[in-house]
């Protein structure tokens, strides 16, 4: 059986659900085109995905193409929920990315490209709204090329743009693109010799690897276009690849709830079979697949098994969370897009049980895993992270929607880090002070290079004492640097044991073991935290926020009255340049900024300002009061507070 699984990729309102729709009706699937603005499309199923008629959770409905399957999977188009688009990408075959003939390439267009790109996704643009008035196919294709810097083959021109009339013409695709990526075909171009028929097998070579990008151009709302683009669907993307007979990899890509509460998990299979009753995971929670469906012809369907290359929904995983692996993990499967860098404390209405909106939080953060939520016991506050304001609208509505619970947040406010600013040690020694463990344990902390997260050495040796205790010290490590001086996350910092000691398992006589004459795990899970804050405090450490690298494009004669925004939110331009009546200013500016910013542009540039943004690095605060983060631990950092919630007492 031939496979695709194909993503719809677009800027938020470029159309891709309406040609989604526009697709299925063509395949014969559907009857009669659902609409996003009546909210009766097939891949917008949730309540607020119809009511603010965008896409929210991405969604997998399949259609035929002359005997081949595809699996079409919608994705959100609106930066917010960038993070369900990163769990797109790792199970497609190719994709088609929807840019608007009005509006032409966007911030997420390049956003998506890029990635696109980085990860060798076969991929088409489609440009849509040729009907509209304003719409300027010739000049996407221009800024497709120009813009995106990308290699792009336009197959066919428009007729009647912007007009009801506006029609797809297909022409034969110029080989000037497709030369440069072949000296054969370069060879053959310069001698007069290239036919048309090599031409479009080169053309069909350099699509299936994602060297070039074959452009068609038409309207979801009339049909224009469409039969071409499925057409180059068929011929110009990959079919899914996979050894059925192989050992099992696959990637849950979406989790959901069922009426009944059930768990469903969506999964890609990359090599092997799937069956109904097979027992996934590891030997300690291990789960039994007890139902299985595959997606065909616009619907899913019951099936026993599921073969490499095809994406089913899976029943019995009750552990399953998104991103794990089953069987074989993928080479390089990983992240692609940076992490929220937002956060807000959830605070709920009156009448809101606590218990509920822990739950419901809970199944959430198991459908979005970047949804990190942060419980605060001794304030009974749960925090969350997030990419944007209209993230924080939907999270609110869903939890209105979904589950009845009344919440508003608090502001919204960076998710800042932590890293050491020079080197600290610490030591404390069993009987020796005031402390009441067991356990002797020495901890020296030091800066390491951006990027390398946290490590834990050894200076002493590993049989010196059980294993078990030295990974008692290294996991409550990682814990305790979950919050650091001012309560934010340590991270790009090596951590290294330099004394360790324990009182071997004793007992009385004729009695049995004492656990009050023999270290435990609880003796270096206890003691561990006063050393490493002892330690971090020796080192001293500097709170970074969260920067954005931002793109502004908007009319030369509006700078004067942007430079002083800029300049008032923190937004530091790097370059500036003109390109005719535009002009163009790149830089970086606080992620705390970014929303008053985006506020502000549209009114400073006539509505012509093009604002793009992304996550870029960490850098120290500059200024002012360094941000602080409330605890919600047991609090190392005051010893007598620690002890007393701890042990019950403040001495040894």
């Amino acid at each position: 059986m031939h496979l695709l699984n194909l993503g719809i990729l677009a800027h938020v309102d470029a159309g891709k659900t309406s040609l989604t729709e526009r697709l299925l009706h063509h395949a014969g699937v559907i009857d009669e085109l659902g609409s996003v603005d009546a909210g009766s499309t097939r891949t917008d199923t949730l309540a607020l995905e119809r009511q603010r008629g965008i896409t929210i959770k991405a969604a997998v409905v399949s259609f035929p193409v002359d005997g081949i399957t595809v699996n079409l999977i919608d994705t959100p188009g609106h930066p917010d929920f960038i993070a369900e688009v990163e769990r797109v990408l790792g199970v497609l075959d190719g994709a088609v990315l929807v840019v608007s003939a009005v509006e032409g390439v966007q911030a997420q267009t390049r956003v998506l490209m890029r990635t696109l790109r980085r990860l060798g996704i076969p991929t088409l643009v489609f440009v849509n709204k040729t009907d509209r008035r304003g719409a300027r196919p010739e000049g996407v294709l221009r800024e497709l090329s120009e813009r995106l810097a990308v290699p792009v083959v336009a197959m066919g021109s428009v007729t009647a743009p912007g007009t009801p009339a506006a029609a797809f013409t297909p022409e034969d695709p110029a080989p000037d693109v497709l030369a440069d990526h072949d000296d054969t075909l370069l060879a053959a171009y310069v001698d007069g010799t290239l036919t048309p028929a090599r031409v479009r097998a080169a053309l069909r070579a350099q699509a299936h690897r994602g060297v070039v990008h074959p452009v068609y151009a038409g309207s979801a709302a009339t049909g224009a276009g469409v039969p071409e683009l499925v057409a180059g669907i068929k011929e110009l993307l990959p079919p899914a690849a996979g050894d059925p007979d192989g050992p099992l990899s696959g990637t849950v890509f979406k989790v959901e709830r069922g009426p009944a509460g059930e768990k469903i998990a969506y999964a890609r299979l990359f090599s092997g079979t799937l069956r109904v009753r097979d027992r996934i995971g590891a030997d300690d929670a291990r789960s039994k697949v007890t139902a299985v469906s595959v997606f065909a012809d616009g619907a899913d369907t019951r099936a026993e098994a599921v073969p490499a290359g095809r994406i089913a929904r899976l029943w019995g995983l009750t552990d399953a969370r998104v991103g794990d692996s089953l069987g074989t993990p993928r080479p390089g499967h990983g992240r692609f897009f940076a992490p929220p860098t937002l956060e807000t404390v959830v605070v709920p209405g009156p009448g809101t049980d606590r218990r509920a909106l822990h739950l419901a939080l809970t199944r959430l953060a198991e459908q979005d895993p970047l949804i990190g939520l942060r419980h605060d016991e001794v304030r009974a506050e749960t925090s969350v992270s997030l990419y944007g304001e209209v993230q924080k609208e939907v999270l609110q509505a869903t939890l209105a929607d979904e589950h009845g619970l009344a919440v508003t947040f608090r502001e919204t406010t960076p998710l800042c880090l932590e890293r050491p600013a020079g080197t600290g040690a610490a030591a404390e020694f069993i009987k020796k002070g005031d402390h009441p463990f067991l356990a002797t344990v020495g901890l020296r902390v030091e800066p390491a290079p951006p990027g390398t997260g946290v490590t834990f050495g050894l200076e002493v040796e590993l049989g010196a004492m059980p294993y078990a205790f030295f990974k008692a010290v290294e996991d409550t490590v990682r814990e305790t640097l979950a919050q650091g001086l001012h309560g934010w996350r340590v991270t790009d910092c090596a951590v290294t044991m330099t004394h360790s000691g324990y009182w071997p398992r004793q007992s009385h006589a004729h009695q049995g073991f004492d656990k009050s004459m023999s270290s435990t795990g609880y003796d270096f899970r206890g003691l561990t935290p006063l050393v490493l804050v002892d330690a971090l405090r020796q080192a001293g450490t500097r709170v970074h926020e969260p920067m954005h690298r931002f793109r502004l494009e908007a009319p030369a004669d509006t700078l004067g009255a942007l430079l002083p925004v800029l300049a008032a939110l923190d937004a530091v331009p790097g370059t500036t340049r003109t390109e005719g009546a535009r002009c163009v200013l790149e830089g970086v500016v606080p992620a705390a900024r970014v929303h008053a910013l985006e506020q502000r542009i549209p009114g400073l540039t006539r509505g012509e300002g093009e604002w793009e943004s992304a996550f870029d690095h960490y850098a120290p605060v500059a200024g002012g009061a360094v941000p602080e983060r409330p605890r919600t631990d047991r609090n190392p950092l005051d010893r007598k507070e620690y002890l007393l919630n701890v042990t019950g007492r403040v001495g040894g």
